[in-house]
């Protein structure tokens, strides 16, 4: 397809894209010559040959949120019998074993605990860097935003406290789509993305890194795809501050949403950069 071809003539010239130029790659372009054309934007921006990673471990604190995500079958109501919340010797044995693995941060979330507040927040991460030197990577913008609220502090007051007591970086969960009509349906009870965007930017402002997220294949279109990954570049260029970027495709077992699973990643991200 002509329009394809010139689109694709853009990237390689390096030249950004327009939200309807992503929505037509998404919709028309092919599979693998959108790979090829991922590759050359990386290249251009990374020419060294090097790849980088981590060793961490994703431990969930607790499984209790009031959010309810109609997506989610991790969450538990309270009371609840399957309801639990790690104390703090089953979070430093985690931590031991994943430092005697070679690791080096721990991705820390859960869910929104209504009996946790920020007190319990900078016990709790000042204990872990008192015993084991660690990143602590922890508490997604939702999380964020509600311990905020709770204790009646701004966001960006909220996130200093934290910073202070140990937490070093805020993984980029519960971006679900960054489109508030999306997120209606789906998260109805969690923040929307302006909120999601706002957490992130005061972290950046910080000095506090952050990663991005995206959950697909739920009830999202194709033009919202490209809507979330637009705002998430945005905010790239002001801030500089986004470390990663996880596309994680939505499961549909044990949830209230249903449907079908998703089976393929974002393949535009790297030509949106």
């Amino acid at each position: 397809m002509r329009k394809c071809e010139d689109i694709a003539d853009k990237v390689r010239d390096g030249v950004r894209l327009t939200r309807e130029e992503g929505v037509t790659l998404l919709r028309d372009g092919d599979l693998l010559e959108l790979g090829a054309l991922a590759d050359t934007a990386r290249w251009r921006k990374h020419p060294e040959p090097v790849v980088t990673y981590i060793i961490d471990r994703n431990i969930n604190y607790t499984n209790v949120c009031t959010a309810q995500c109609a997506f989610c079958a991790f969450y538990r109501d309270m009371p609840s019998k399957e309801g639990y919340l790690l104390s703090k010797e089953e979070l430093a044995r985690k931590i031991e074993e994943t430092i005697a693995l070679g690791g080096t941060q721990i991705l820390m979330q859960g869910g929104v605990h209504p009996d946790l507040g920020i007190e319990y927040f900078e016990d709790l991460f000042a204990s872990i860097k008192s015993r084991f030197t660690i990143q602590v990577h922890s508490l997604s913008p939702s999380e964020i935003t509600y311990l905020a609220r709770k204790a009646g502090l701004t966001v960006g007051d909220t996130l200093k406290r934290l910073n202070a007591a140990g937490l070093d970086s805020i993984p980029g969960g519960g971006a679900e789509i960054l489109v508030d009509r999306v997120r209606e349906q789906v998260s109805p009870n969690k923040i929307r993305w302006r909120d999601w965007m706002a957490v992130m930017r005061e972290a950046h402002l910080l000095g506090m890194p952050t990663t991005a997220t995206m959950m697909f294949g739920s009830l999202e279109t194709q033009e919202d795809i490209i809507q979330h990954l637009v705002r998430v570049r945005d905010l790239q260029e002001e801030t500089r501050g986004f470390t990663a970027f996880i596309p994680w495709t939505y499961q549909p077992g044990n949830t209230k949403l249903g449907g079908r699973s998703a089976t393929a990643g974002s393949r535009l991200f790297w030509i949106m950069r």
